[in-house]
């Protein structure tokens, strides 16, 4: 199997450089070294059964890609591979002369918006989200259905759950009656409503009701047969809806909160801003190499702003101020967008014939 050693010592590497945060210039003294490279097979793998498109280390820190599947994504604008490509020349380690064949001007398209800015606003999503999450923690201990339950009353409701604990102090007729039991009540759907029911009560239990939920883990109220003699002791409004999102959002937070990074969110718990500031800083600056793509039709992925993004990594900006930053690039990508003369899609036959010469020419010698 091939291996990031063999492809070295094979002499199969066409191109290695530092990229990430380095290559950005946006590198501290606590930053990782990340790899990217590009491969070429041996012959007879390449022309065998024994194709590898990728090869990364179990860090994902170091990554190379052979030369036809670097060209493929460089085809579809992925903004990572670009950006490998428009490595500074202080960060390439090693450079075929071959590579230079392969030039970002004949990959930069109009599609580039799809793909570096349509990634970043799913970051931005995924930050309101994060903010979300942080600013409204759930509690532990799951809801049931019967808190998304009300009483009907005059012009207003109560809670199911008050109504039941105190029954008596809501005009309740039954003699020495104190509070209700769930388990003891009976619903009846009402024609042409939506999540309103009659509510009966049988304090001796011999009319065998099902009570409002069979289980705390119900997902729906129970309905009961009642003989049509008994009188409802009032009407019950269940917010299915809203019992529907908390399920949602439950799930979501307790799954976040077991898959996240708690170095990561301790940091930014402790400049308090409420968003992950390290991956908003990286959203920002994906926006700025979109915006600067239509503004010239070229990509330098070195920043001018250091200080500004890095400011925004330390968790200096309110989530506020980054959103509204975010909203001004995205507005200035749309209208530079407009007016680009970039193509709309690479030129596929042009950049194939290139990758067609690049084979050619490492397998005839």
């Amino acid at each position: 199997m091939l291996e990031i050693k063999s492809i070295k010592s094979c002499s199969l590497i066409l191109f290695e450089t530092i990229s990430g945060s380095r290559s950005f210039g946006l590198a501290t003294e606590n930053s990782d070294t990340d790899i990217r490279g590009v491969y070429f097979l041996p012959r007879e793998d390449f022309f065998g059964l024994n194709y590898i498109p990728q090869i990364s280390n179990e860090t994902n820190d170091i990554t190379y890609y052979e030369i036809g599947r670097f060209v493929e994504l460089l085809q579809k604008n992925n903004p990572n591979i670009l950006e490998v490509l428009a490595s500074p020349e202080d960060c390439i380690q090693h450079k075929n002369p071959l590579m230079d064949l392969l030039k970002p001007e004949d990959f930069l398209s109009k599609l580039c918006k799809d793909t570096f800015a349509g990634y970043a606003i799913s970051q931005i999503k995924k930050a309101k989200g994060l903010n979300k999450k942080i600013l409204n923690p759930i509690d532990k201990e799951r809801k049931s259905i019967l808190d998304f339950c009300y009483i009907l009353q005059n012009q207003g409701s109560t809670p199911l759950k008050k109504w039941l604990r105190e029954f008596p102090s809501f005009g309740g007729v039954s003699e020495g009656r104190g509070s209700l039991v769930q388990e003891k009540c009976g619903l009846v759907s009402i024609d042409n409503t939506k999540g309103i029911f009659a509510l009966f009560y049988d304090e001796s239990g011999d009319l065998s009701y099902k009570g409002i939920i069979q289980s705390e883990e119900a997902n729906q109220v129970s309905v009961s047969s009642v003989p049509k003699e008994e009188k409802p002791v009032a009407y019950l409004f269940c917010n299915l809806d809203a019992y529907s999102t908390y399920c949602k959002d439950y799930r979501e937070y307790w799954k976040w909160v077991s898959e996240r990074n708690e170095d990561r969110y301790n940091v930014n718990q402790n400049h308090g801003q409420n968003y992950d500031s390290k991956n908003m800083m990286h959203t920002i600056r994906l926006l700025q190499s979109c915006d600067q793509i239509f503004k010239t039709n070229s990509l330098n992925i070195r920043v001018e702003n250091r200080d500004e993004l890095l400011d925004i990594k330390a968790g200096n900006w309110s989530y506020e101020a980054v959103m509204k930053k975010a909203e001004i690039l995205i507005k200035s990508i749309e209208h530079y967008h407009s007016l680009s003369t970039l193509p709309e899609f690479p030129d596929i036959e042009k950049t194939t014939k290139i990758l067609v010469e690049i084979r050619e020419n490492l397998y005839s010698h």
